[in-house]
């Protein structure tokens, strides 16, 4: 059964999926929304876990450097227990600081075309940090 993993944002979602061996991660998606509206992005990372058949939701916490909990950290983690009080199967906390910059390098280090598209870089984050995921569960 695969894995999918998020990079929550305030303005986007980026959405990774492992293979069904749980060896690969690779970005899927990205998911618009509205800081206030969780519930339209909780509807549609749940409505991408039932299309993939996802046995397990990871949600990457952006903690500070020190591993303290600052504001897009509470943030998140307040999405990620409103996912949980919804999900059907297990929601995992994950630390995701500085994936978005080593997503960065990685699009960068492939060839991949600079773009202004924000979104590709966060499902490439959240591919990142499932990655991470996969190679510690090995």
């Amino acid at each position: 059964m695969r894995i999918l993993a998020l990079d929550v944002g305030d303005r986007r979602i980026g959405v990774a999926l492992s293979d069904p061996l749980r060896m690969l991660a690779s970005p899927l998606t990205t998911i618009e929304r509205g800081a206030p509206d969780i519930d339209a992005a909780i509807d549609a990372v749940l409505a991408i876990a039932d299309e993939h058949a996802a046995a397990e939701i990871l949600v990457g916490i952006p903690y500070l450097m020190s591993g303290r909990v600052g504001a897009q950290a509470r943030g998140t983690l307040d999405f990620a227990h409103a996912l949980a009080r919804r999900a059907t199967v297990p929601v995992t906390h994950v630390d995701e600081r500085l994936s978005s910059v080593q997503a960065e390098r990685l699009l960068a280090q492939s060839g991949a075309p600079k773009t202004r598209d924000r979104g590709r870089t966060d499902s490439a984050a959240a591919a990142v940090i499932l990655q991470a995921y996969l190679d510690a569960k090995a």
